[in-house]
């Protein structure tokens, strides 16, 4: 692994970990296109651990304010018009987002080892990348709502808890099922997707400790074993941050349109690829 890898690697995961396109497609997809190596758990823990970042920071005084309203206390209040404004209308959001986070906690439990080999087949990753695309775009043609984070009733949040776990299934994208969720609700495409990444951050947390303590079963951590994915950390964490500043503002005005044409156009190569090539990417066969 060198610095080159890392930051390419780094900015993969920015990328398809916050737009409706499918982290797992990609990061299979890129090294085993450019013949490079696996980089181990400890690499994965740090592309978690950087958008985990990215997210937090973003939302940081977000969830303060939604602490402090579970709290029964309203602090930060910000100007009107802000985002956060409609977070004072609806304060129990923060019980609600925990408990739209056990769908995905539970069926991640349960279905380990099934997620990891059986569903992890260039088959069932294409076809889901084209499956929730369309999807996507049935919803986008239904047109968004207006609704907001205050608008949304523990029903609503635990639909879209269960449109999470969903993305369990590699290909399918959380972003995606997520926001597709919070459209067909009738929430606004900016909301859906503040909502979206709000409750990323738990999965992202559980996923990074996961693997982190997988990866101490298997690494012996060195000064110099760290220096490579510490600069992963950093760097999927600032790109992470700019994405999700850039999508919010692009959704302010525009569709997820393109994201469909994308999706679909991306998993039919990837089943072509897979079986047109006399070998697999290591990750996509199932042991």
């Amino acid at each position: 692994m060198d610095l080159f890898q890392v930051v390419i690697l780094a900015l993969v995961q920015a990328l398809t970990e916050f737009l409706p396109v499918s982290s797992t497609a990609h990061l299979v997809l890129v090294p085993w296109l450019l013949d490079w190596q696996d980089f181990g758990l400890l690499f994965d823990v740090a592309l978690h651990a950087g958008t985990l970042l990215a997210v937090l920071v973003y939302f940081a005084k977000t969830w303060l304010r939604l602490l402090g309203l579970a709290a029964g206390r309203r602090v930060l209040v910000p100007q009107g018009g802000h985002p956060d404004a409609s977070l004072y209308e609806n304060p129990r959001l923060f019980a609600y987002l925990a408990a739209a986070t056990v769908p995905a906690a539970v069926a991640g439990f349960a279905l380990k080892s099934t997620v990891e080999t059986t569903l992890r087949s260039p088959l069932v990753i294409g076809v889901m990348l084209i499956a929730v695309g369309l999807c996507i775009g049935w919803v986008e043609r239904r047109g968004a709502g207006r609704g907001g984070l205050d608008s949304l009733a523990f029903r609503d949040v635990m639909l879209i808890g269960f449109a999470q776990a969903l993305a369990l299934v590699p290909g399918t994208s959380r972003s995606g099922a997520t926001i597709a969720a919070g459209l067909l609700l009738g929430m606004s495409r900016t909301a859906a997707a503040r909502f979206s990444f709000l409750l990323s951050s738990p999965v992202i947390l559980g996923a990074a400790l996961k693997t982190a303590y997988d990866a101490l079963q298997e690494d012996t951590l060195t000064t110099e074993s760290m220096l490579l994915p510490a600069v992963g950390i950093l760097v999927s964490a600032a790109a992470g941050y700019a994405v999700i500043a850039v999508f919010l503002k692009y959704l302010q005005t525009s569709t997820l349109t393109p994201f469909v044409y994308y999706r679909v156009a991306f998993g039919i190569l990837v089943i072509v690829l897979a079986y047109s090539s006399a070998s697999l990417p290591a990750a996509f066969s199932a042991e």
